[in-house]
């Protein structure tokens, strides 16, 4: 078994248990430190123009990117075998549990779902931007369960499986640019004035690096529901109906596991949006589907653990003898 492979299967896991355990912290996240550092790239990149866009997309996804391959590589320079194994499977920790944030997405859930089960609808509305973009303020209770939910089918997979599949793939440097490319979209790939044009390619590309992992997610949805079947038949017919590539298979795949009735009016800062319904034919979305969809997303994500590190390894076992040179 080639030592990269078992040194990231390990790394995984352990970055997987430590975001279980402690989620972010509050101050000095690494990705709110390339949020930053995104952020003054574009003060000095900005005009109203897609190549400035590209070009702000290229420094930051590239350079995160580069990063984490100079770091892999020097993980790999210790001396002895066990040295190389222990550094590249503490880097590789390291970098999952700083891209992983299902501890927390499912943490910011339940203070809504709390306030809301309390009846307290302004404390809900306070937590919600904390969890997704939508104007709390033109929500009843039902609407921000309803938002909840939705954000939590969909960040299982941007903020979780995504992650996992990328670093199956390409170790730390897919861990890493992964985040990087799901961040930028958050900060400049949505339809604002300001970033139509200069955000189109940070958003094309999430679009593009998501697409593994939404499937996945949706999958392992599908099946980690009391009803795979019907979960199943409302993720083939209601995914495409959805104006996101990605969020649709995993929100459709969310409706058909919990039984429950996604879309319809969202209404964001300045602009109100009309989707079609995602299991259409299910009940409407109640307070307490919010605590089951937290369940929901922590099965998928552990199941795609699983399916990752093993991919991981097998691929590692099948291409060992093409790797001489390995250690």
């Amino acid at each position: 078994m080639r030592t990269d492979h078992v040194a990231y299967a390990c790394g995984a896991v352990l970055g997987f248990l430590g975001d279980r355990v402690v989620g972010d912290p509050r101050r000095g996240h690494p990705v709110a430190a390339f949020g930053r550092a995104a952020g003054a790239v574009e003060r000095r990149l900005w005009r109203d123009d897609r190549g400035r866009g590209a070009l702000h997309t290229a420094v930051c996804a590239g350079g995160t990117v580069l990063v984490g391959a100079l770091l892999a590589r020097a993980a790999r320079r210790p001396a002895t075998t066990l040295g190389g194994l222990a550094a590249e499977t503490a880097l590789t920790a390291a970098a999952t549990w700083a891209v992983l944030g299902g501890t927390t997405l499912g943490r910011e859930a339940r203070v809504i779902g709390a306030a809301l089960a309390a009846a307290d609808v302004d404390a809900a509305r306070d937590a919600l931007p904390r969890l997704c973009g939508r104007d709390p303020q033109a929500l009843d209770t039902q609407q921000m369960a309803r938002a909840v939910v939705e954000s939590v089918a969909e960040n299982t997979s941007d903020a979780v499986v995504g992650a996992l599949v990328w670093g199956a793939a390409g170790g730390v440097p897919g861990l890493l640019g992964f985040r990087a490319v799901n961040t930028l979209d958050a900060m400049v790939g949505h339809r604002s004035p300001r970033y139509r044009r200069f955000g189109w390619a940070s958003a094309r590309l999430d679009d593009v690096v998501g697409w593994p992992g939404a499937r996945l997610t949706a999958a392992l949805a599908v099946l980690a529901g009391p009803n795979p079947r019907g979960a199943w038949a409302v993720a083939r017919r209601d995914a495409g109906s959805h104006p996101s590539p990605n969020a649709g298979p995993v929100e459709a795949a969310f409706a058909g596991a919990l039984g429950v009735r996604l879309g319809g009016t969202l209404a964001y800062a300045g602009r109100v949006e009309h989707r079609p319904a995602l299991g259409a034919e299910n009940r409407p979305v109640e307070v307490a589907d919010i605590e089951r969809a937290v369940r929901l997303s922590r099965r998928v994500s552990a199941l795609a653990l699983a399916v990752t590190v093993a991919g991981r390894l097998a691929y590692g076992a099948a291409t060992m003898g093409t790797h001489q040179g390995d250690r």
